[in-house]
């Protein structure tokens, strides 16, 4: 195996000098630099990873913690596409931990990753709430950012989308649609995605004065299954709405196929409302009008903020980011619409 001191002896440089090549530092010369890396290249030499780690206190490396319920669906492949991209592009490896089922866990998760040395973490967490994370925020000494979260303490930690204000105005967009009687199909209870938008959307009926009727509001579990069973139960408690928002788009998709097992038409008999706009929305029958949660803003922002840690800059909190709602096919106008 090629060692560095071969490098330098074929290079007719010191080890140092080699070294210093390596890890980019611009005080070598064009000239020594351009014949290191040539004779690198020429007896293909691999630098060892760790030893080069542990040399500069960098592994050229982002950790990503991520609970496994977000894996089975397309939420979780866009967020992954998007920090594997970003990453790329800022010459980082990916390191991918399961925080798996429970708040423990999500913590063994990021103590994985530390103790694989990576420059920095990025942390979606669905279980340890914000009293646990701004607790551990202070035990660590690497660069973290916590996203889809809101911190007391800790603001600048963290990049949220604005959820509650999103899901205020589609409601209150729908409303102006001439709907009324709206069923709303919740997200997990343990989820403060899904706490917001439950939040704006009793805020809009409030602001809107429209009654909480109790009988329209369903529990759900961001899948299509679930989706589906809370439209049929909505469908057996024999109440009366025009439009139904769901707290995601897979949970739309089941609500829409437990529409049309009982003959009621999305837009004509019931329209239909969501949040994510995954990629299959604008394809599905009829075309989704969703929110466009803006994942890649998000992740951008992550890393923009890890960057500046690792710089030695102090960061401040960054504003909520706000979504976009997409109009599509799946809503028309309700009974109470006035033109």
């Amino acid at each position: 195996m090629v060692t560095m001191l071969d490098v330098a002896k074929r290079a007719g440089v010191s080890k140092a000098t080699v070294s210093r090549v390596l890890a980019g530092h611009n005080y070598v010369s064009k000239t020594v630099r351009d014949r290191v890396m040539s004779t690198v290249e020429e007896m293909g030499y691999r630098p060892n990873v760790h030893a080069r780690s542990l040399a500069t206190n960098r592994s050229d490396s982002i950790g990503l913690m991520v609970p496994n319920t977000l894996y089975n669906g397309p939420f979780f492949s866009e967020l992954l596409f998007q920090v594997a991209t970003l990453t790329e592009q800022l010459g980082s490896q990916l390191i991918l931990a399961d925080g798996k089922h429970n708040a423990e866990q999500e913590r063994e998760a990021i103590q994985f990753l530390l103790d694989t040395r990576c420059d920095a973490v990025i942390v979606y967490p669905r279980y340890l709430s914000v009293e646990d994370i701004d607790a551990l925020l202070p035990t660590i000494s690497k660069p973290l950012v916590v996203l889809n979260r809101r911190l007391q303490h800790y603001p600048q930690y963290a990049v949220c989308a604005d959820h509650y204000s999103d899901t205020f105005e589609a409601v209150s967009w729908l409303i102006g649609q001439g709907h009324r009687e709206i069923a709303f199909i919740k997200g997990m209870e343990n989820s403060a995605t899904g706490q917001s938008r439950l939040a704006g959307y009793l805020s809009a009926l409030e602001k809107h004065q429209i009654a909480v009727n109790d009988a329209l509001i369903l529990a759900g579990c961001w899948t299509p299954e679930s989706g589906k069973i809370a439209a049929t139960e909505l469908l057996n408690r024999k109440v009366v709405f025009s439009a139904i928002v769901a707290s995601n788009d897979d949970m739309a998709m089941g609500a829409a196929n437990a529409l049309h097992a009982q003959g009621i038409n999305v837009p004509g008999d019931v329209s239909l409302l969501s949040f994510d706009n995954i990629p299959v929305a604008s394809y599905f029958i009829p075309a989704l009008t969703t929110v466009h949660v803006p994942v890649n803003e998000m992740v951008a922002s992550a890393l923009m903020q890890l960057t500046n840690m690792l710089d030695g800059q102090d960061v401040e909190a960054l504003p909520l980011i706000r979504g976009k709602l997409m109009q599509r096919e799946s809503v028309g106008k309700g009974p109470y619409y006035s033109g």
